[in-house]
Formats: C-alpha cells, structure tokens, sequence
C-alpha cells in the first residue's frame, strides 16, 4: 500500500499564503489528535469508519453549522484515499510509525496519561520522547495556522496537543485559541515529576480560554502556572504575556435526546429483554463498561466481586456480572498486560465460583455497538463504574440516561468526574476494597423507592446539560470576552475530588 498524502502535503508557512485571497480558510477549526474517523484495512482493501461517541457527534455539529475543519491524526501511517466526513471538512495530519512509538504510546501514554491518572502507574520520561511530541505538536500547529480565517477560532482538545496553543499563538496572534483538556490534571505534588513542566504549562498559556471537566483540575492548573511561570492573577483569570487568560470548569456529558430515543426503541428494548434471557433470566445483572485500562479499576472490582460471591452476598447462578472491556492501544505492551490480569482474575473468579453453562462473570472484549450498550444499559440492574481516577466518565452518565423508568442503581468511583454532578450515585473509594464491597452491597440492597428518588435526581443533572451545550458554552465563552463560564472556579472552595 502505498501513502497517497504525506507530512509535508499539509505543513507549510503562515508567511506563504495571502490572507486576502485564501477563501480556503476555515473560521472554526477544530484540532484532535485523531480524526472522527478511523482508516481500517482488511482483505478487500481499506475503508474509513466514523467514530462512535457524543465527542464526535457535538464537535461535528459545531463545525457543520459553521462550515469548519478537522485536523488530526487519520490513526494509521498508511492510507490510499482521502478521508471523507459528511458535513464538514477534513485534515490529516500524518505521523510516521516512529514517531507513532514515541509522540503517542511514548510520551502522550505512557508519560502523561499516568502522571494526569495520580501515577497509578509509574511515568516514564524520555528525552526522545519529548522530543517527538514536540515535533509533531508544531507539525499540528503549522497546519492549523495555514488553515484558520483571519480573526478565527482555532479549538485544541487533549493532552496529546498541549503544546499547540503557545505555538499557533507565535505563527498566529489574531485567532481566538481554546483548549480543552478531556482528563484530570494532576496537582502539584505529582505535575512537579515532569522535566518539561514548564515548557507544558507554557504551551497552554498560549490559549486565551482553558478548560477542564472539574473545578479541582481548573484550580489546580492555575496554581502550578502561578507557580513555575511569570502568569499572575487567580484561579479563574490569569495574567500572562500582556494577555488575559479564563480558566474554567466545563464538564462534558452526553446526546441526551440520542439515548431516550434509543430507549423508546422496541428493538432496543426487545433486545434488553433477550439480554437478561441470554443470561439465564438472573434476578440481579450488574454491569460494567470500561476501556481496557489500569486505570480503570477493573480486577479491583473483579476482586470484590468474587468476595462477594464467596461470602453468600451474591449467590451463582442468581446474580450475574457482565464486564465489557473495550480494546484499548493493544500496540502498548503495558495494556497487553492488563488485558491478561484482567481476563486471569475473570477466569479465576468463574473457574471457583461459576456453576456449569453459568459463569458468575460474562466477559467481553469488543468494540460493540451502541445500540448494544443502550440495551446493555436497559437490562443492568446495577451498573459498577469504578475508575481509579477519570476526567469525566460517559458511561455513567449514559446507562442514567437508559433508565427513563427511574429504575436501576449506579456504584460510582468519588474519583471520576461524573461524581461531581451525579449526586445520587451510590459513591465509593475504588481503592478501598472493603468499602467497595459494602457500597455494592449497599446499591444491590436499598429500597426501590430510594434507588428511584436517587436515580430522578441523577437524571435531572444529566438533562440538564447534553454534549451540544457543553460546545456551546465552551465556544461561546471563547468568543465573548469577558468569558462567561458555566462554572466559575473559586479557590476559597476545599479541592475534594
């Protein structure tokens, strides 16, 4: 196969092109690591495939309604067609398979992710892993500077791109910049860690709004910047390069109108019904759904589970486990190793305790689609979200919204974002196996009129606010100066997680 656009296609001087006579420039951009599709090959040849999720959905009708551009990463080194997306336009940017090594499983996962995830697993920091995440963060920046109208508005998303801001800042002082970080951002005592903190802290100063999922993640961000940098000011407004920069809270959630309608559907439903048969008509399905992950909690919830079984709280064959583990950077040898942890302690687990034809733990590793999650959601009397730490996690906020009849109870870990806004959650300390027990046992055994209040008030939250207002309010806010934010960041507040 050969590679029909290389780096050099997309990357050229801001200088070279003429303002005045460019009528391809875009007055939103959108910048993400990856494109909202994928390119896949099998034996017939290769194909793009949208990407699932709300993410997509919101960002898309964002950049419809105002005729915008994509960039990313198109999430393979080779591909021989140009990728398509109905609605709005596309820019790959191309990375090589090195580069692939150590911009994105080196530096962006297996450095940032576990210093952002309270170094559940130990960072590890390469120069020449900083040195490719530098590289292709400008190579993503200069495209986006020779892509953006004149006085436009360029949205960087992740902490894969950390350092664009400050560099399309320099190649483009007109344009309104925003980021967005999806994850937590850690406090002090674990940012410090980082050999290139400042030059971090400095690539998202570059933006003239900053955003987070909780107020914790804003404050601590503004506190560590006031610290390693020449910014001054507040945790809500900081003063940086004769500039002002707004920092906020904006939690992301999810397409509420897609899921009720998802619910309302007989099919779904029928489905849901056909799920619990499948199951051997169980009295109790508790449920999971998770990308494979370590920092998702998985064998620790796995590990409560089977203690449960043991001690007669769940008996085999009455009460099910169904744990949906969705493949994750299966290139990473450290996610191959989870993989194999947590399908040994499902083994072990059923292998003790399941009876013949009935396994305590149904487990799964696809990519399954949505309709089948929502039906998923529907048959789950008990969902377990339970990450050691997470920026927001969806899937809570998606199996509240299946549950239009009030029925069904979510465990939820006090370390995901979602914790702040799903107040009715049955909440744990993920690392305290005792006590996950005993809020499992607890969710499993309230009364129904307290898991129904417990639910409506979830709910309400989560209706409150869907996917397309959280765009809204981010780009709204970047637009308006003085930024209004939904959430306004007060430092005098305790930082709880």
């Amino acid at each position: 196969m050969t590679q029909s656009h290389t780096v050099q296609d997309h990357v050229g001087s801001s200088a070279d092109l003429d303002f005045e006579t460019n009528d391809a420039r875009q007055e939103v951009v959108v910048i993400a690591n990856r494109l909202p599709l994928r390119y896949s090959t099998s034996d017939v040849g290769g194909e793009w495939t949208p990407s699932p999720g709300g993410l997509v959905s919101a960002l898309t009708a964002v950049l419809s309604e105002s005729n915008g551009l994509w960039i990313g990463w198109p999430g393979a080194t080779e591909y021989d067609s140009e990728p398509t997306y109905d609605g709005i336009r596309l820019q790959p940017v191309d990375i090589t398979a090195e580069e692939y090594e150590e911009y994105y499983l080196g530096f962006s996962n297996a450095t940032l992710w576990p210093l952002y995830h309270d170094a559940i697993r130990y960072p590890e920091f390469h120069r020449s892993w900083w040195h490719a995440y530098q590289a292709v963060n400008e190579r993503f920046a200069k495209v986006a500077a020779d892509s953006v109208a004149p006085g436009g508005i360029v949205w960087v998303h992740d902490y894969q791109l950390q350092l664009v801001p400050r560099m399309l800042r320099r190649l483009r002082p007109d344009v309104r910049i925003g980021f967005f970080l999806h994850i937590p951002f850690p406090a002090a005592e674990l940012f410090m860690q980082m050999p290139w903190r400042k030059e971090i802290l400095e690539g998202l100063l570059g933006a003239d709004l900053i955003g987070f999922q909780v107020h914790t993640a804003a404050v601590n961000f503004s506190r560590i910047a006031r610290r390693l940098t020449s910014a001054k000011g507040n945790a809500a407004v900081l003063e940086y390069d004769d500039r002002e920069i707004r920092v906020g809270a904006f939690p992301i959630s999810v397409d509420s109108a897609q899921i009720s309608a998802k619910v309302d559907d007989p099919a779904i439903r029928e489905r849901a019904s056909a799920i619990r048969s499948e199951l051997g008509d169980p009295e109790l399905v508790m449920l999971g759904v998770d990308r494979l992950d370590y920092t998702k909690g998985i064998r620790q919830r796995i590990r409560a589970l089977s203690e449960l079984y043991s001690e007669g709280f769940l008996i085999p064959g009455r009460d099910v486990m169904v744990q949906i583990a969705v493949p994750s950077r299966e290139s990473d040898a450290h996610y191959d190793v989870a993989r194999r942890n947590i399908e040994q302690s499902v083994g072990e687990t059923n292998g003790d305790l399941g009876l013949v034809g009935k396994p305590v733990i149904h487990y799964i590793h696809q990519n399954l689609p949505f309709d089948e999650l929502v039906a998923l959601y529907l048959a789950a009397d008990v969902m377990l979200v339970t990450p050691f730490r997470d920026g927001m996690n969806l899937v809570a906020k998606e199996y509240v919204m299946a549950h239009s009849d009030m029925t069904g109870r979510l465990v939820l870990s006090e370390f995901a974002g979602a914790a702040m806004e799903l107040t009715g959650a049955f909440m744990v300390n993920p690392h305290d196996l005792d006590g996950l027990k005993d809020v499992i046992r607890a969710a499993v055994s309230a009364p129904e009129n307290t898991a129904r209040a417990r639910m409506a008030r979830m709910r309400r939250s989560v209706l409150g606010r869907t996917v397309y207002d959280w765009a809204d309010s981010f780009l709204g806010a970047l637009r308006t100066d003085p930024v209004i934010a939904p959430l306004t960041v007060d430092e005098s507040r305790p930082l709880t997680p």
